[in-house]
């Protein structure tokens, strides 16, 4: 089966927070490493989006050019995105040639089919700046909720989106001054003629139902024209006849870059047409890693403009949202030292901590709160003392009772053992089951009582006490552990991957694989004899009120000017 696994395109405006992280990177990230598991043919992209106008404002304040600025954030961004282990096959940027290429190649094509049209509207104009002001450059009053500072394409507060005109009281970001409304021509994709096809789709896609019912509720209502151009001078040019000076709108852009990744990986792999056999060919499947608030741009924006271009591609297939990641009962925000960059998470902990602890917390059917004693419980609870012990005490098992090379086979164990041995397979199976459907947290919890169990088992069998009576069931014992051992390290492969190689290094698993997991090999009898190497443990205790300091110190280091210790 090949797959295309996709997640939002972060901003490149600044590093993202956690939040950020397990809303679509983390999570697309452990999809990926699954379906690779399992043998199928992954290629998980993703980019930095450059084009926005948050990049375009921040840039005028820092007086340096929008390029600039977003290409030296998408090179810090990528190295950190690394430094976490996430396994992308291209992680590439919207100033990408082949991007700007694809965007309008397919945007033409979208105009010669007639769902194209322009439209006389008022923009803001700031009179102070002489310019026309992109939605980000606008700031006033929601509408909705009354929040203030609300943005001119979006509410942070009610999370409802906006046109910038319906704010009350606005004002420009750059000067503060107040903006009048004036006359330019912009160009629209006509989405409302695709209403009866977006709802055909949305009754045979395999999407979760809250992806269904939030997009089927947005068509019900009326599905509007979507604005394709913006009167700003960063971005990607318009292609259309007449539309000098005009860019493309970003939002309408970045999603594109699904399938211009694509195009790019197979340029840069030296085989060019290949990328069709993943966005052509109805037998592959593309999936999308997003925040709820992305629903609409993926499952009737993005849909629909395949659809326009007239060529046949792929549809989305699993469209996998969550809601928000607050941290301690709040909004993460910079300004306010709310929450944890992925910059910084890094200063304090390795990166697998984290990816077990957000994953396992993973808000997927409502909004989760994460802080520090939360961190503290899942990393000392359950990743040491479940996991990390029960394969420190498998493996120095090994080496004190099998004088360190286990030789036992599947064909010498008794049937009281073989039943043990079918409960971590029967787990397995269902662990597996919901990685396929994209739930993690459930995932974590199957993971987590397959290693409670397994301690439970060594527990009760004591092979350190039958080693002086019966060493032959004391190696029974072992052989069952040694199994849920390697099963665990398969499941935790999509999570944990350091923490795993680190398990299938330290037993000596998967040799024949050059230590690469299988998702379907979970028995030991391909890797007899087991001779256990650098048995240490993988994992080690943390403190939250010393992780909290740390970070604090981190920050005034950062505020000082020095740099970290």
């Amino acid at each position: 089966m090949k797959w295309i696994v996709t997640s939002a395109w972060p901003y490149a405006s600044d590093v993202p927070h956690l939040g950020n992280l397990i809303g679509s990177i983390l999570s697309a990230d452990a999809f990926a490493r699954y379906h690779r598991l399992v043998g199928d043919e992954v290629v998980f992209v993703s980019g930095s989006d450059e084009h926005g106008t948050p990049i375009e404002v921040e840039a005028v304040r820092r007086g340096v050019s929008p390029k600039d600025f977003a290409s030296a954030n998408h090179k810090r961004i990528s190295e950190l995105f690394k430094a976490w282990g996430i396994s992308f096959d291209n992680y590439t940027e919207t100033e990408s040639p082949t991007h700007i290429e694809f965007v309008r190649d397919h945007y033409m094509k979208v105009y010669r089919n007639g769902y194209v049209f322009t439209q006389v509207e008022r923009v803001h104009y700031c009179p102070r700046d002489k310019r026309f002001l992109p939605d980000r450059f606008v700031e006033g009053t929601c509408p909705h909720c009354g929040f203030r500072p609300a943005r001119g394409d979006q509410c942070d507060n009610c999370g409802r989106p906006l046109d910038s005109v319906e704010l009350i009281e606005p004002y420009c970001v750059l000067c503060g001054g107040k903006t009048e409304l004036r006359e330019t021509t912009q160009w629209f994709f006509d989405l409302p003629k695709l209403s009866d096809y977006i709802m055909d789709y949305l009754e045979r896609a395999e999407l979760s139902e809250n992806v269904v019912n939030f997009s089927r509720s947005w068509v019900r209502a009326g599905l509007r024209p979507r604005s394709l151009t913006r009167d700003s001078e960063w971005g990607i040019k318009a292609p259309f006849p007449g539309a000098e000076g005009k860019t493309i709108y970003v939002w309408m852009e970045a999603v594109l870059g699904y399938v211009s990744a694509i195009i790019e990986y197979f340029r840069v792999q030296g085989r060019p047409q290949e990328w069709r056999d993943y966005w052509l060919n109805p037998e592959a499947k593309t999936s999308f890693f997003i925040g709820k608030d992305n629903i609409p741009f993926h499952s009737i924006i993005f849909p629909a403009l395949l659809k326009a271009s007239g060529e046949n591609y792929n549809e989305p297939n699993l469209i996998s949202s969550t809601e928000f990641l607050t941290f301690e009962g709040q909004k993460f925000s910079k300004s306010r030292r709310i929450g944890i960059w992925i910059d910084e998470a890094l200063e304090l902990l390795p990166a697998d901590y984290w990816r077990y602890a957000l994953i396992s917390m993973r808000p997927e059917t409502g909004d989760v709160d994460f802080g520090w004693g939360v961190l503290e419980e899942k990393i000392n609870a359950e990743l040491n003392d479940a996991i990390g012990n029960f394969a420190n005490r498998t493996l120095i098992g090994v080496q004190r009772f099998a004088e360190g090379r286990f030789e036992l086979s599947r064909a010498e164990l008794s049937p009281k053992y073989a039943q043990s041995l079918e409960a971590i397979l029967r787990r397995h199976r269902d662990i597996g089951e919901c990685y396929a459907k994209a739930e993690f947290r459930s995932s974590c919890r199957l993971i987590l009582e397959q290693a409670t169990e397994a301690n439970r088992f060594l527990s009760v069998e004591e092979p350190w006490r039958l080693a002086r009576t019966d060493r032959r069931r004391s190696l029974e014992v072992l052989y069952v552990a040694l199994n849920a051992l390697k099963a665990l390290a398969v499941e935790l492969e999509p999570i944990t991957p350091r923490l795993a190689d680190e398990i299938i290094a330290q037993a000596g698993f998967f040799r024949k694989r050059g230590g690469k997991p299988l998702w379907d090999d979970v028995s030991i009898e391909d890797d007899l004899p087991i001779e256990p190497k650098n048995v240490a443990p993988i994992v080690r205790k943390i403190s939250a009120v010393e992780l909290k300091a740390k970070l604090e110190e981190l920050r005034t280091r950062k505020t000082q000017g020095k740099p970290p210790r």
